[in-house]
């Protein structure tokens, strides 16, 4: 990667040991020259960029500290870790930063034994952390620390993991990255309560208390009587200085808070965690995008996650584009404005699913309920029991962490919630986390739930107005791409699409294809290449997954072959449903889609090509499915 700025401390460091002989001055040097290079990197790549700045010092303590990878450094979501990777691992790496091939954009284990957990779903780590501690009890002696956000502790899980570790007195060394953020501002009552938190543990008072309690333990006949009054007296001074924390009820140690650009304060801290006992939380205040006044003074999310930019003036590179994203958000607006009734509910994604216009128009019916996806889904559908339609905006890759809610909280009780499904299918850049593969084969297993894909900008507006106007109750859920439109067409009135109604938008006897949303465009491409070598098809818009259209029997008669194309994976997805139709009727099926495997990081483009769900490629499977007499034009060799 060409035009980075010198790094004469970066370039010593092959290993985080090598930290340790460092200077104050040195580090404090190393994270500048980090920072500037991460700027300058990511302006080029794209990435997460704020939250990466705001953890530099954070993650050189850490690795002073802590000895990696004996010690177990984890990050929960994993978008502040791009510092720990310019530690562990060459940094030429980042010159293809969440490129086809390149680097992945989280941690991941195939790259950095350093690396444990490659996921990037938030309020994850404290549970990998809490059952690696568990496993490491009798035949491991390092030290299990992970680095939580506090948006991460929006999640519910976080909560179920900190109630078992604080129950087991798992040994766990949770360093709470608090920025006051996750991607927006952090929403909930524990960002008030994190802010009062002043409570300071000192290792040699800790120690000094167990040599005394074992003193008064031995004292014969009265020995546990002295030894619950002393601790009567010990938390009765306690609640003297400060309030007790919620994390010491819940049964940890509290540290904190600490400044995150105090090296020394956070290096001395973490070495001293590790003679006391049990679970302890550390609370470390840092900004997102810190060092780099665009990114600090960026109102939206400081920077969290950008593409290619000026670094001197952060503005994007090339201009910007209509994405699916503005237009659902365009769209949503207009159906508040007709319906009263519309709320919107986010999982702290807002501005990143186009809710901007909306809160700003209806703030009083705009929620945003923190990383907390099972509980928007719930909470939606008790908003529609009291009569509201409630409009769930959501990535589809995070639906998943809320499929019992969708099953037996929305659809068992019938409830008019619609869901939808920002970033459906292929999406590119940050992986297998990420793409939206799946919400075909688990949303089609949700009774009454009328699952619906939009294959271009006005198919969305109309889509999202039939889900608003409809009367007979029932989940509906719309999924639409990641990325532009295009050269979007003038808007026209939403219309409203006949639940199962497919569209016929080309005619051709030699076979039927499929297609539902982002790939009716690809079936048409790969028409037209068909046509021009003597092949016609016909090509069906099925922008209902759920239920397919009726007449779908009879148009597979009338040809030779029926295709199906999608971008979801083959199992159990838009294809399987056509087959259980087709297949007792023996009528021939070929299922175009993406295989059930976990798909890399790299541009849509890309990945589409190499997965032959291009228009070459899926050409090529059309004519292959074709039996070879029905092939009433094949061109001449």
């Amino acid at each position: 990667m060409t035009d980075l700025p010198a790094t004469p401390l970066l370039d010593g460091i092959r290993e985080p040991s090598d930290l340790r002989a460092m200077t104050d001055v040195q580090l404090r040097e190393l994270a500048q020259e980090i920072r500037q290079f991460l700027i300058t990197s990511v302006s080029k790549t794209g990435g997460h960029l704020g939250p990466n700045l705001g953890v530099v010092e954070l993650t050189l303590a850490l690795h002073r500290a802590f000895d990696s990878p004996h010690d177990r450094i984890l990050w929960d979501t994993g978008h502040q870790a791009y510092v720990h990777k310019l530690l562990t691992r060459p940094r030429d790496g980042f010159a293809r930063l969440r490129k086809l091939g390149g680097m992945s954009g989280y941690p991941n284990r195939s790259e950095s034994p350093h690396d444990f957990v490659e996921n990037s779903h938030a309020s994850t780590g404290l549970s990998y952390a809490a059952g690696m501690a568990e496993g490491m009890r009798a035949n491991h002696p390092g030290e299990v620390v992970v680095v939580v956000g506090d948006g991460a502790l929006t999640g519910g899980m976080a909560y179920e993991a900190l109630n078992n570790i604080g129950h087991r007195k798992t040994r766990v060394v949770i360093v709470l990255n608090d920025n006051g953020r996750s991607y927006a501002p952090t929403i909930g009552g524990l960002t008030q309560h994190l802010a009062q938190q002043f409570t300071v543990l000192n290792p040699r008072f800790e120690s000094t208390k167990r040599r005394v309690d074992r003193l008064l333990r031995d004292v014969p006949a009265v020995g546990d009587k002295l030894q619950a009054a002393g601790r009567r007296v010990k938390d009765g001074l306690r609640e003297l200085v400060a309030p007790r924390t919620f994390f010491e009820d819940l049964g940890l140690k509290y540290i904190g808070p600490i400044d995150g650009y105090n090296l020394e304060d956070m290096e001395r801290t973490f070495k001293q965690v590790k003679q006391v006992g049990g679970p302890v939380i550390i609370h470390v205040i840092t900004r997102k995008g810190f060092g780099y006044p665009p990114a600090e003074q960026d109102e939206i999310d400081h920077l969290h996650g950008v593409s290619a930019f000026d670094p001197v003036t952060a503005q994007p590179i090339g201009s910007k584009k209509v994405s699916y994203t503005d237009v659902f958000g365009e769209a949503l607006l207009a159906e508040a404005q007709r319906e009263p009734k519309l709320v919107a509910i986010t999982a702290a994604m807002g501005s990143s699913a186009g809710l901007g216009p909306f809160a700003a128009a209806f703030p009083d019916r705009f929620y945003d309920v923190g990383i907390a996806e099972q509980h928007a889904v719930t909470f939606a559908a008790g908003l529609a029991m009291t009569g509201l339609r409630p409009v769930v905006c959501i990535y589809s890759t995070f639906l998943q962490r809320a499929l019992d809610q969708v099953m037996m909280d929305v659809c068992l009780h019938g409830l008019p919630v619609t869901f939808v499904l920002d970033r459906a299918g292929i999406t590119g850049d940050d992986g297998p986390s990420h793409h939206g593969i799946f919400d075909l084969t688990f949303l089609r297993a949700m009774p009454g739930l009328t699952l619906a894909a939009a294959s271009d900008p006005q198919e969305l507006r109309d889509l999202l107005h039939t889900a608003m106007v409809r009367d007979d109750g029932g989940a509906f859920a719309i999924r639409f791409p990641k990325g532009a439109v295009g050269d979007p067409a003038p808007a026209r009135p939403p219309r409203i699409l006949p639940v199962g109604e497919w569209e016929v938008l080309r005619q051709g006897g030699d076979a039927l294809v499929l297609a539902t949303g982002k790939m009716v465009r690809v079936a048409l491409d790969a028409a037209a290449l068909l046509e021009a070598g003597g092949t016609r098809v016909t090509v069906v818009n099925a922008r209902y997954v759920k239920p397919l259209d009726p007449r779908l029997e009879d148009w597979a008669r009338h040809h030779p072959v029926a295709v199906t194309l999608e971008d979801n994976v083959v199992t159990g997805g838009f294809g399987a449903a056509v087959a259980e139709v087709l297949a007792p009727l023996g009528i021939p099926l070929t299922i175009i889609g993406v295989p059930s495997a976990f798909v890399p990081q790299g541009a849509q483009a890309e990945l589409l090509q190499q997965l032959g769900l291009d228009a070459a490629g899926v050409a090529e499977r059309i004519k292959q499915a074709i039996p070879v007499d029905e092939r009433l034009h094949e061109p001449a060799s």
